[in-house]
């Protein structure tokens, strides 16, 4: 009896959906979890369920995720659950532990090979022996390739034409690659060490090809559970089958709509093919969003709706269970600067209100995009934690072309323009301005020096003010020696060692995180999606990347782009994933549906006037904020004593007309009357929401009360008529 109740215990709190999974009979069972909908809780639970049941024992349970961090949130919440000595690992600590043990066995007494850290050496050697002079980041981009084949279960020998199939961007000729690889191969044998994926295959070929190991292990382990099976690659895929050994009491659990890492060999297909693989399998759909607010589940919806191709398939519609909170903000600044600057405002302000540092994220495409918000950040005296990646002052591709600036402050002439300078120092380190290499890290590394040079086109466009007497000023061109004062001023700010602060991140590196407040930004097209994604299962591949952003925010969400890179550059459209305008209200937000459409379904786009932010230059796109002149969090400079007198006025002439006073003029109208203060008639039309008829029936009021006249002296007896 007291089992029983140990057992029902553990469904107490469950939403339907959740219990449905948990109480799912033994046997193949897909849970398909949308973002924030408790997944973990719902595997941890299963398991529990069925060990205090009785049904199964906790040690014959192997459990399997992809972060060490996700592997011990499991096992700690097992515990709470009562469920002790279930196994809940990584697959490559899974393996490492059953090929440890069982080393002995099969490798015939001799020991076991030592695991290598980073192929990043050995593929640097291997590259050397075909004739490739490589630096450190070509080498981690050939491993990375290496990386993916033996993952996909691909050969040197077959690699070519694997490559060409997969439309890989190699970072070299893959007839090159292959050589590479088997180099390598080669290398690891002559050096008597294994690398990751050799010890995934040395798992499977322990299984496989030794009857005594496999059933040892089939005794130990009798029921599976993956989760983030959207990751799964080809080589994890052949371990878990070699482990299930045909049996079915298999739980898996993802999304497909959070597959971002194909890139690495992972593939959504066998959590898709799922039902088709494994008759009569259990689906759960868990769609009950409990992390974030129904605003930023409702854009997080917009966006995937238009999702196109497989993954779409299992396509899941969130449904907020918390309570309402603000509506997403969209945001255009003029410039990336002008963008970083309104971030890192924003960010101060919401410390300043109460937000901790630690749960305020800022999430961006590519790496190289941090410097820009860590200045600003600093500036600001926001603290900030990068993610996932070092600071950008600290790469060493950053530091390494710091040292090529100052040597060249030495052997450029000093007359020349600061942007070509920049240029031809860092062309002689070997960073080419026309074009990015091929490969991740390759790109990331030209990315990060082509930052370089647009932080030297923006210091440029300031010349230093020297005086030349006492009422007398003369501009003088920075040069490169200042340049290069200018970046170690702020490498020497940013490089202040920080425990708790706002997070900046990369979308990659944010999977599995969540914060109270999100920004997303630099979402303009050739960034998300990148110019890179040329198929269109790639360009899927970056919408899924905003929609992973956009629900990691629980409540409050920041979504923006910058119209040019620098002040008075070339013009930039905004991502092609971001939601459209809804007008059909008469305010304007983000929301995900499509331009209305006229005749004969004809698209019809209508011109709206662009209203900035007078404070802090944004493009303002809510209804109130364009009435307002300003953003809702910049600070008002409202006349309260006018407010005053406007709100008494309105209520008069509301009386005098039977109507309801926002007829007359909304709450929103006066605010934004009590602190633009119009002086003319001009500036009285210019306020969103007063048209030439308000203008002929109350202008000259409301001109009369912002110059200072009383309401007795406007409307003493007055009554208003209005026409029909």
């Amino acid at each position: 009896m007291a089992v029983h109740s140990a057992s029902e215990q553990v469904l107490a709190g469950l939403d339907p959906e959740q219990r449905a999974a948990v109480t799912a009979p033994a046997g193949p069972v897909c849970i398909l979890a949308g973002a924030g909908t408790g997944k973990t809780r719902a595997i941890t639970s299963r398991i529990a369920h069925r060990a205090l049941s009785g049904e199964i024992s906790p040690r014959h349970v192997l459990a399997v995720t992809f972060t060490a961090r996700a592997a011990a949130e499991m096992r700690h919440r097992l515990t709470l659950l009562g469920a002790q000595g279930v196994q809940a690992r990584t697959f490559h600590a899974a393996a490492l532990r059953q090929v440890r043990y069982f080393a002995p066995r099969l490798l015939a007494g001799r020991a076991m090979p030592e695991l290598l850290d980073s192929k990043v050496r050995l593929v640097t050697l291997a590259a050397a022996r075909v004739g490739l002079r490589t630096d450190r980041a070509a080498a981690r981009d050939l491993a990375g390739e290496i990386e993916w084949a033996k993952s996909s279960l691909v050969e040197p020998t077959d690699y070519v034409v694997a490559a060409a199939r997969a439309l890989r961007d190699t970072p070299h000729e893959p007839a090159k690659v292959a050589d590479v690889f088997t180099a390598y191969e080669q290398l690891k044998r002559s050096n008597g060490v294994i690398d990751f994926e050799d010890m995934l295959r040395a798992a499977v070929w322990g299984i496989e090809e030794h009857p005594d190991v496999g059933e040892q292990i089939r005794t130990q382990y009798r029921h599976f559970v993956v989760d983030e099976y959207q990751d799964v690659n080809p080589l994890q895929q052949r371990l878990l089958d070699a482990w299930l050994a045909g049996r079915n009491d298999l739980t898996v659990v993802g999304d497909a709509s959070q597959t971002i890492y194909s890139f690495t060999g992972a593939t959504s297909a066998y959590l898709v093919d799922f039902p088709r693989r494994h008759r009569n399998a259990t689906v759960v759909r868990l769609v009950r969003d409990y992390r974030s607010t129904p605003q930023v589940v409702g854009l997080a919806n917009a966006v995937i709706s238009q999702a196109r191709g497989t993954e779409a398939r299992l396509r899941l519609e969130l449904s907020g269970q918390r309570p309402p909170g603000p509506e997403p903000d969209l945001r255009i600044f003029t410039d990336e600067p002008a963008e970083a600057n309104a971030v890192a405002a924003r960010c101060r302000a919401l410390i300043d209100a109460g937000t901790p540092a630690k749960e305020i994220a800022v999430l961006f495409r590519v790496n190289a995009q941090s410097e820009a918000y860590e200045k600003a950040l600093t500036e600001a005296g926001v603290p900030y934690v990068v993610q996932g990646a070092e600071r950008f002052f600290e790469r060493t591709e950053v530091r390494q072309a710091m040292v090529a600036l100052r040597a060249a402050t030495r052997s450029i002439p000093g007359e020349t323009p600061l942007p070509a300078a920049v240029v031809e120092a860092l062309t002689a380190v070997g960073w080419a301005p026309d074009a990015p290499p091929a490969g991740g890290a390759a790109r990331e590394r030209w990315e990060a020096l082509s930052a370089l040079v647009q932080l030297a086109e923006e210091y440029a466009a300031t010349p230093e003010v020297v005086p030349i007497g006492e009422a007398a000023s003369v501009e003088r061109p920075v040069t490169l020696t200042d340049f290069t004062e200018e970046l170690a001023r702020r490498a020497a700010q940013q490089h202040v060692p920080t425990v708790d602060g706002v997070t900046l991140a990369s979308l990659h590196s944010a999977k599995g995180l969540e914060w109270d407040a999100v920004f997303l930004v630099g979402l303009a097209e050739g960034t998300l999606p990148t110019t890179y994604a040329k198929t269109v299962e790639q360009v899927e591949e970056e919408r899924r990347l905003l929609y992973v952003g956009i629900t990691r925010a629980r409540e409050w969400l920041w979504l923006s782009y910058a119209a040019a890179r620098s002040p008075g550059g070339r013009a930039r459209r905004p991502s092609r994933f971001l939601p459209q305008l809804d007008r059909s209200g008469g305010t304007e937000r983000a929301t995900g549906s499509t331009a209305p459409t006229g005749p004969a379904g004809r698209t019809e786009r209508r011109r709206t006037q662009i209203v900035s932010c007078r404070i802090c230059g944004a493009t303002l796109l809510a209804g109130p904020d364009r009435k307002l002149g300003r953003c809702p969090t910049c600070p008002s400079d409202i006349d309260d004593e006018l407010h005053e007198r406007l709100r008494e006025w309105r209520q008069r002439v509301a009386g005098a007309q039977k109507v309801p006073a926002y007829v007359v003029f909304t709450d929103a109208t006066l605010i934004a009357l009590a602190e633009r203060r119009p002086g003319r008639s001009e500036e009285l039309i210019a306020i969103a929401g007063i048209g030439p008829r308000k203008l002929g029936l109350y202008g000259e009021s409301v001109l009369a009360l912002v110059a200072g006249a009383g309401v007795d002296d406007v409307c003493p007896e007055k009554t208003f008529e209005i026409s029909s």
